[in-house]
């Protein structure tokens, strides 16, 4: 081969090693810029994802602390109503007890006495009056109305029976009156 076959030869191999060497800086810079530019892009795209994210669990938060709100309101509310409902409660069985009280120190002292109703037929011998009862007294409606005074021993303990009783029901009430408030 001539020398100027060779020079030529050696000139396309060197124009394509360099035309190659060129061809593949540029891509590897081209292929740098569009990676960084999809690095660029996902970052924006991930930092708006974060701020979207960010708005969206702020804003629940807002809401639940207002729920929250709502309910710690409710609750005073309802704490406030039970407190006047309890009040209540005690004054009805503070009054009950004074009552019972002022009952109790008035047969202790013989300022009143208790009597019940007597059946007149459950004490008279049969056929002596004839089932005809006595007329009626002044100080009352029943016909011919036979009444016995109690014991003042047994009038104050059935005063303390109905003491308790009275009690009973009073607590009942409260207790109902609590369950439809906490229930509502």
């Amino acid at each position: 081969m001539s020398l100027n076959v060779r020079i030529a030869l050696l000139a396309i191999a060197v124009g394509l090693w360099v035309g190659g060497r060129g061809a593949w800086v540029w891509q590897a810079s081209d292929y740098g810029k569009q990676l960084a530019e999809q690095a660029a892009d996902f970052g924006r795209q991930l930092a708006d994802k974060d701020r979207a994210y960010g708005r969206e669990r702020e804003e629940a938060s807002v809401a639940a602390l207002k729920k929250l709100a709502e309910q710690q309101a409710q609750r005073r509310t309802l704490e406030n109503h039970l407190q006047e409902q309890s009040q209540a409660h005690w004054k009805e069985m503070n009054d009950a007890h004074q009552t019972q009280a002022r009952l109790r120190d008035r047969l202790a002292t013989a300022d009143l006495r208790l009597s019940v109703l007597v059946d007149a037929g459950a004490f008279a011998a049969p056929g002596c009056d004839g089932g005809v009862r006595e007329t009626a007294g002044t100080g009352g409606v029943v016909h011919g109305a036979l009444r016995a005074q109690l014991d003042r021993a047994h009038a104050q303990r059935i005063v303390a029976i109905t003491d308790e009783g009275d009690r009973g029901l009073i607590a009942l009430q409260a207790c109902q009156a609590y369950v439809r408030e906490v229930t509502k």
